[in-house]
């Protein structure tokens, strides 16, 4: 479960984020929507604990920064960085010998399979296409099997038979029990998969709709909400 409370981020004069709450429960899947500028990168690197800000965030009920809470995410960034040096392969090793997991060879070798990397599990990162950079981005998100899983623009770069596989993930994640956040433009991507939708614009939620709430079209929600 993840709860937001009076969360708010400001850089300098500058407001990103006014006064967000809401709270996404197990089990879930959670679209965040909204224009560049809107604040949702500033959200999410504010769960990962990565920035300062005002207001709680809480994760199954412990502050963010705890490094037991932060053991819990598993953050797949909008633009991947990857060492040069170190091949796909150990790219998963160091991740998982950062996370102290044990048993983890063969998650890692379902994850590249399912992703169509294991093949290239011994290409060194600059080697890597932009599409298969993104494979393995979410790769090493999923790795620590993560209960919280924020996923910033995670269809980018990726090819028809990638993005099925990755909504095919989504969906097996939801039923595990996984809190999912996912950032994205692609609105066509994600249409059958929501749960819960947040739009954003200018640092503050604009509409919350749940997969219950009558609505002809997500797409149309949103550039009335964006629009006005």
């Amino acid at each position: 479960m993840l709860e937001i409370s009076h969360f708010t981020k400001r850089y300098g004069r500058v407001t990103a984020c006014d006064d967000l709450n809401f709270v996404l429960p197990d089990g879930s899947v959670t679209i965040l929507l909204g224009p560049n500028g809107a604040g949702k990168s500033t959200l999410m690197k504010a769960i990962t604990g990565f920035l300062r800000h005002e207001g709680t965030i809480r994760i199954d009920g412990m502050e963010n920064t705890l490094p037991s809470s932060r053991r819990k995410i598993g953050y797949i960034p909008e633009i991947p960085s990857f060492y040069p040096n170190l091949t796909v392969a150990e790219h998963m090793e160091f991740i998982a010998r950062a996370y102290r997991l044990k048993d983890y060879r063969q998650r890692s070798e379902e994850l590249l399979k399912a992703f169509e990397l294991y093949e290239h599990r011994r290409k060194f990162g600059d080697e890597l296409s932009k599409g298969m950079q993104q494979k393995l981005n979410i790769c090493l998100g999923l790795l620590t099997e993560p209960s919280l899983i924020l996923l910033d623009e995670p269809f980018i770069g990726l090819d028809p038979h990638a993005i099925r596989k990755l909504r095919e993930t989504i969906e097996t994640l939801r039923d595990q029990g996984k809190t999912l956040l996912i950032s994205t433009h692609m609105i066509d991507s994600i249409e059958s998969l929501w749960d819960r939708t947040i739009i954003m614009k200018s640092g503050t939620v604009r509409a919350d709709i749940s997969r219950d709430d009558e609505i002809e079209s997500l797409e149309d929600l949103f550039f009335s909400v964006t629009e006005n």
